[in-house]
């Protein structure tokens, strides 16, 4: 690693680029799913496989796309996460079927698993205290924001022009992304002898995570107590198990569980999962106003624009409260901002335009809580990893996003399906974001218990007190 570089802004906004590129194949999808099925007549089914393979692929190897960010390069990583980017959204575009739309698809999933933890891990070794929160704080604009941003230009693009210029889009940010890397050094952990890398590891988590996401994902059409369902769900406990005791055995793993010792990173990663969760509150409340108080899909996504424009707005907010008063106060205040918000969609006894009027302050408050909340979240996760663990530690921090987010909405879908079962969609939407505010009211109490109350008051690295054989706190030496 070049010790005498000093992160740029050149090299912030490509980074972002990349970011952005994820979320313009991911979310724009969604909002074109009617477009895409009648341009290549597959069937609804074949379009939501699809779309979910991206989310369970990037979970998959998320976290092996850090740990060999942190030893082969991690530019080269973020550069192999651009390259297939390239690709995936080139198959979309010439795509005539299902076959180039699945395969699209799967490499975008594994585009992003190489992306985001390895340009979090460009970010931490090339800015330092201030200057790293206000990377980072671009970094959160792009992830966020990316998805709202995503949504709305990609619903743009697909009117005006057609959806599959939306991937055109997402191939010239790639390519400007590449460029604007290019004179970033390389950076990755010292190496001593014969690359080793943890296949064993990689193989379970990857069933177990399979196993995972196939439950959360299918479970209500399957039935949450069929024999597949609890088979998936067995296959995942043991997985799990299996997983964690052949960790413990081995000097060369895929995840160091070390870095849970470090209370802070952990509260953060917990905090991230739970906030995640409240991703549920999205689809129960714009299913719940078109269905059963009439609104259009149009009106509904006017709703939520106020999450869009508060969560790009706050971002940079929730990084000078971070440089203020470290990142405890601003996480929880996020947290709290954000379960409020959830609460006021909750109101459903309101009648019309009183309710309307709820809906759209609370999406406002979901995002402005949120925007406080993200920059010192991710600030807190980076800045307590080990110098020679920062790939894989962002790849769990970002993982416990991807499974909050799938997890919020699996469970939140299916206490609002079982209500609405019934004929009352009023009961049925309360409930579905009752479970939400229990999520945000668990993302609060965990930053009470794990962040203490000095994180990310230093501009300074915080130099975290692991101990462990398989992993140290040095700064890698130069190349």
């Amino acid at each position: 690693m070049d010790t005498a570089y000093k992160g740029t802004n050149k090299m912030i906004i490509g980074i972002v680029f990349g970011v952005i590129t994820f979320w313009l194949f991911a979310q724009a999808m969604v909002n074109v799913v009617p477009a895409v099925q009648k341009d290549l007549g597959i069937s609804l089914g074949t379009l939501n496989i699809a779309i979910s393979l991206s989310a369970l692929f990037s979970g998959m190897f998320i976290v092996a796309a850090g740990g060999l960010a942190d030893k082969i390069g991690r530019k080269k990583i973020a550069n192999i996460g651009f390259v297939l980017s390239i690709i995936g959204s080139l198959c979309l575009v010439i795509t005539q079927g299902s076959a180039l739309l699945i395969i699209g698809r799967v490499i975008i999933g594994l585009s992003a698993a190489c992306i985001m933890p390895s340009t979090i891990a460009l970010m931490k070794a090339y800015f330092e205290g201030a200057e790293r929160q206000r990377a980072l704080s671009y970094w959160s604009i792009g992830s966020w924001g990316g998805s709202g941003v995503a949504s709305f230009a990609g619903g743009a693009i697909a009117t005006s022009l057609g959806w599959r210029w939306i991937f055109v889009f997402s191939i010239i940010f790639a390519v400007a992304g590449m460029f604007l890397l290019k004179d970033t050094p390389e950076s990755k952990q010292p190496s001593t002898g014969k690359f080793k890398f943890d296949y064993t590891g990689l193989a379970i988590f990857i069933v177990t995570m399979i196993a995972l996401n196939v439950f959360i994902t299918y479970g209500s059409d399957l039935g949450w107590t069929s024999p597949i369902s609890l088979g998936l769900i067995a296959v995942t406990i043991v997985g799990l198990l299996v997983f964690i005791k052949v960790e413990k055995s081995k000097e060369i793993v895929l995840i160091d569980f070390a870095v849970f010792k470090n209370a802070p990173y952990t509260g953060a990663t917990v905090s991230n999962f739970l906030l995640n969760a409240i991703a549920g509150t999205l689809v129960v409340a714009n299913t719940y106003v078109q269905v059963g108080r009439g609104f259009s899909s149009f009106q509904s996504g006017m709703l939520s624009l106020g999450y869009l424009v508060t969560v790009l707005a706050m971002i940079r907010v929730g990084e000078k409260i971070l440089q203020k008063v470290g990142a405890k106060k601003p996480m929880i205040w996020g947290a709290l901002i954000t379960t409020v918000g959830v609460g006021l969609m909750g109101l459903t006894f309101l009648p019309g335009f009183s309710y309307t009027i709820a809906v759209f302050i609370g999406f406002a408050l979901f995002g402005l809580g949120l925007g406080i909340y993200a920059t010192p979240s991710t600030d807190t996760s980076v800045s307590n990893a080990p110098a020679d663990k920062v790939g894989e530690a962002a790849g769990v921090y970002k993982m416990a996003s991807s499974l909050g987010s799938a997890f919020g909405v699996a469970i939140s879908t299916a206490a609002y399906a079982a209500i609405a079962a019934t004929g009352n969609l009023e009961w049925a939407a309360t409930v579905g974001i009752i479970v939400n505010v229990i999520f945000g009211v668990l993302s609060i109490i965990s930053i009470m218990v794990m962040v203490p109350k000095d994180a990310g008051k230093t501009a300074k690295d915080v130099k975290p007190n692991l101990t462990s054989k398989k992993s140290t706190n040095r700064e890698p030496v130069p190349e």
